[in-house]
């Protein structure tokens, strides 16, 4: 009886997964996108799809069979395209490994070695990369304060269904604190009352806002996502509370400007404060960040800042450093060693001299975590599988950090054979959601790494320049068509996240093509190529929007590859200058204030090369070593 009833449950819950999608998609238990005439995941599979109830469909034993079938089929497909792959593989430039030594690669040959070599995960340590000497001026403080309760925030959703449809989603977070209650009046995230909610609404009745639906669980978080009625605490030493409000309200909303688009604001609530919650060494990461924008906005003194920025990082290590001794919690050690690298890039002046980490031996040990958790496995697996839903957060900020830091370096992306099996089998790691740049673009960039990393290592120029020709083929074909840049505002003065996307993958685009024209023999900044490429940059920036909650710093790489080739008369310069007077303050801090305070030293060398007649190639990245700059400058 129980087991007929285990049944009779397991048979309505199928029936429960899907109402509209395709047949073969609820036979496999996968998500539909109910595409037509056929899904994009039963298409790229190869199987049937089929939307008319089959008569299978309510017969157990004939739907079991139906289901290995379908198994069969999709082996023969994969098999079938790894033959292709192989017979007529595009040429790699990148490193080739497998994910595991139990599973075998089917990957192209490739003459490229990783940047770095892998780092023995049990020996990171604190006497290691981790090494951090602490501060004299901090001896007096004890490596855990008292810890009191912080209450901060509570996001109540609410969400109206027509016909079994979602239309409206209502979300609503309330800022507080028991010691210091809000300002009347007064909004958490500085919207008026009338919030995105009401602007959405009547976009759906006016633009049909219908057709981009916002997917508040695209990614695949590290922590679990709070209840709606939950009540985040946050344990915190009296001291740090000044740190932890400064954090929530000013630093929190600069991290994911991109991803706060696409998901409404919600990243605060559902990816930041549930990991401040959680994570300790994540907590004081964000307390040494929150020190760093304060002491560059405010006028604070600067040895007490100082103090309580070098005894938070102290503390983020040290704790980082007792889970790696443990080995365990490490999606958490990796939330907290990526948020070390990332968040810095949001905040701070390029004159900061406090003692830290170099950002890439962070990374150095975040990829090996990346590796420990099998990311590159998970992404790589679910395109393969057809599914392409819930890619992992973690594993999109690190293609981020590692595809533009590569860039930095001159070096080879630690994942480049990931990224370019997602390429190949047009698959996704989420950069575009949670980053605005379509992962394609991003692919060719860490390509275009690869590429400047052989140059580096003695390329002959003839294979170099075929190579250029295949890339700057594979961008083309990523081109926007005519009017596909626009307005990225609605009607109502909303952002739509999808053109949105659209405007910055455009940027990026035009910044790879520079990229890589940078790398041909006998480059020049006065080439009609370049000019042309540094001017279409230019227009795409125009729908771009600007201004303190505007999303220049999301550009700050293309921003950076493009400015370093801009003549005295391209302009650039004064779409740059004209943009930082529209930022304000915020121009001079983070990853876009390093930016300005580099070309100031770029341009100088431009315009006197150029003065003599000379227009090569002026290295932004020599300009960095001369002023002994080891920034992340994304």
């Amino acid at each position: 009886m129980a087991a007929s009833k285990d049944a009779k449950s397991n048979a309505s819950k199928m029936h429960r997964r899907s109402r509209t999608g395709c047949y073969t998609c609820r036979l496999r238990r996968k998500k539909c996108d109910e595409g037509k005439p056929g899904c994009k995941a039963c298409t790229h599979l190869g199987v049937s799809c089929v939307y008319k109830r089959p008569m299978w469909w309510s017969n157990t034993a004939k739907r079991a069979e139906q289901k290995e079938m379908v198994k069969e089929r999709i082996k023969l497909t994969q098999t079938a395209k790894k033959t292709k792959d192989a017979s007529t593989p595009p040429p790699s430039l990148c490193k080739t490994d497998t994910f595991s030594d139990s599973k075998p690669s089917s990957r192209t040959p490739s003459v490229c070695t990783p940047y770095a070599q892998e780092v023995n995960f049990t020996q990171v340590s604190p006497e290691g990369y981790f090494a951090l000497p602490q501060p004299e001026a901090l001896m007096s403080h004890p490596p855990y304060p008292v810890l009191s309760p912080y209450e901060v925030d509570i996001k109540t959703e609410r969400q109206i269904f027509i016909n079994d449809v979602p239309t409206r989603r209502d979300s609503t977070i309330s800022t507080f604190s028991t010691f210091q209650p809000p300002p009347m009046g007064s909004s958490c995230h500085g919207f008026a009352p009338e919030s995105w909610v009401q602007q959405d609404y009547y976009e759906m009745q006016q633009e049909s806002f219908t057709e981009e639906p916002v997917n508040f669980d695209f990614f695949d978080l590290p922590h679990g996502k709070t209840t709606p009625n939950h009540e985040t605490v946050i344990e915190v030493d009296e001291v740090d509370k000044p740190l932890l409000n400064h954090f929530i309200q000013k630093v929190s909303k600069l991290i994911f400007p991109i991803l706060d688009a696409n998901q409404h604001s919600s990243t605060r609530s559902d990816i930041i404060l549930p990991a401040l919650e959680t994570n300790k060494s994540y907590l004081h990461c964000c307390l040494s960040v929150s020190g760093l924008h304060k002491k560059s906005t405010e006028d604070a003194p600067s040895e007490k800042i100082d103090e309580h920025i070098l005894r938070h990082r102290y503390a983020a290590i040290s704790e980082l450093c007792a889970a790696l001794n443990e080995d365990k919690n490490h999606a958490q050690i990796l939330e907290a060693t990526l948020g070390m690298i990332f968040f810095q890039c949001s905040v701070g002046r390029a004159t900061d001299s406090i003692p830290d980490i170099p950002w890439h031996q962070h990374f150095q040990a975040a990829a090996d975590l990346v590796d420990r958790l099998e990311l590159p496995t998970t992404v790589v697996g679910a395109m393969q599988c057809g599914d392409v839903s819930r890619p992992p957060f973690n594993m999109a900020l690190t293609a981020w950090i590692d595809i533009l830091g590569s860039t930095m370096l001159g070096r080879y992306p630690r994942f480049a054979d990931t990224y370019r099996d997602l390429n190949i089998g047009k698959g996704s790691a989420g950069l575009s959601e949670l980053m605005g740049c379509d992962d394609k673009i991003m692919f060719l960039i860490s390509e275009i790494s690869c590429l400047e990393a052989h140059k580096l290592e003695g390329m002959d120029d003839l294979v170099l320049c075929d190579y250029v020709k295949i890339l700057g083929h594979s961008i083309g074909y990523c081109e926007p068509g005519p009017g596909a840049v626009k307005s990225a505002f609605s009607g109502t003065g909303a952002i739509k996240p999808k053109q949105l996307s659209i405007n910055v993958t455009a940027a990026f685009m035009y910044a790879a093509r520079i990229y890589l024209c940078s790398l041909v023999p006998g480059f020049r900044l006065d080439d009609h190529n370049v000019t042309s490429l540094v001017n279409a940059f230019c227009s795409v920036m125009e729908y771009i929007p600007a201004g303190p909650e505007g999303h220049d710093r999301s550009l700050v790489w293309p921003l950076l590859v493009v400015g370093s080739v801009s003549l005295s008369t391209s302009p650039f310069r004064s779409m740059f200058e004209e943009r930082c007077t529209r930022l304000g303050e915020a121009a001079n801090f983070g990853s876009f204030g390093r930016v300005r305070e580099l070309f100031m030293d770029v341009w100088l060398l431009v315009d006197s090369e150029a003065a003599m007649g000379s227009y090569q190639n002026v290295s932004w990245r020599d300009v960095m070593r001369q002023k002994e700059w080891d920034f992340l400058l994304i």
